[in-house]
């Protein structure tokens, strides 16, 4: 039986045991926006798997939301500035991988054009719903353009702007016109149709993400001093647009490649 004699010197390695347990360092929570990027990572790695499979047009939207996606994290860089030197070296590292990963997808998108069906070919200044609406003929045009059938998708959209052109879609449709060049590597076509996008639909919404491939268009084309003002004119007139983020990127990247 233990008397009061001895019972301090029981309760005294007791207390420093529970004390040393309470003191213990607790395990850091992880830092959400790692975790976002991880996330952003994995969604990457399933695109390459689904890319391999040939599977384009489900890709060119999924490819544009996840540059949205990190361009907008890439913005909440600045608020981490004082945060450990290992967890901003990580998610500069991150960042540096995802946008060569994005960039790679884009080419890989680029340069797998997709052979049109003979069956599917409209016939010149055939609307692809003829006596439709405009709405009907814009939706069909674009359904062309994601079934990865663009040139077919390119007459269709040109048609609408003849037929409709005083369409509420008439500026989306020059955009998409554009793009089915950009997308086959068409750039010169391409900054041709971005460029009246600018000059036919000023108050579209599509402008910031016009005058962005237009500069987009002239990086590919090598013509570094156009494609520079074109960033640079995205950055000051969109300052607050994902548009304005994107063109950040890709003129630090210019920087880094000394452009």
């Amino acid at each position: 039986m233990i008397t009061r004699k001895y019972l301090p010197g029981l309760l005294g390695p007791v207390l420093l045991l529970a004390g040393c347990e309470l003191m213990a360092p607790q395990p850091p929570m992880e830092d959400p926006v790692l975790v976002k990027l991880d996330d952003i990572e994995r969604r990457l790695e399933a695109l390459e798997r689904v890319l391999a499979s040939g599977s384009l047009i489900d890709l060119t939207v999924q490819v544009d939301d996840l540059e949205r996606q990190t361009a907008d994290i890439l913005g909440r860089t600045e608020a981490l500035e004082h945060s450990s030197e290992g967890t901003t070296d990580r998610q500069r590292d991150l960042y540096v991988d995802l946008d060569d990963r994005i960039r790679d997808l884009e080419r890989n998108l680029q340069s797998r054009a997709a052979v049109v069906p003979a069956a599917s070919v409209s016939m010149p200044g055939q609307l692809p719903v003829p006596g439709g609406s405009d709405r009907e003929n814009y939706e069909a045009a674009f359904e062309l353009l994601k079934q990865q059938q663009y040139d077919t998708a390119g007459v269709a959209f040109q048609q609408f702007l003849i037929s409709f052109p005083d369409s509420q879609l008439a500026d989306n449709a020059q955009y998409w016109l554009a793009e089915a060049y950009y997308v086959t590597d068409r750039f010169e076509e391409a900054l041709i149709q971005f460029q009246l996008v600018l000059s036919g639909y000023p108050r579209s919404r599509k402008l910031p993400d016009a005058l962005l491939k237009i500069g987009y268009s002239n990086y590919e084309l090598g013509r570094w001093d156009s494609a520079r003002a074109a960033l640079e004119r995205v950055r000051g007139e969109f300052a607050d647009s994902t548009a304005a983020r994107l063109a950040d990127q890709r003129l630090k990247r210019m920087d880094d490649e000394g452009h």
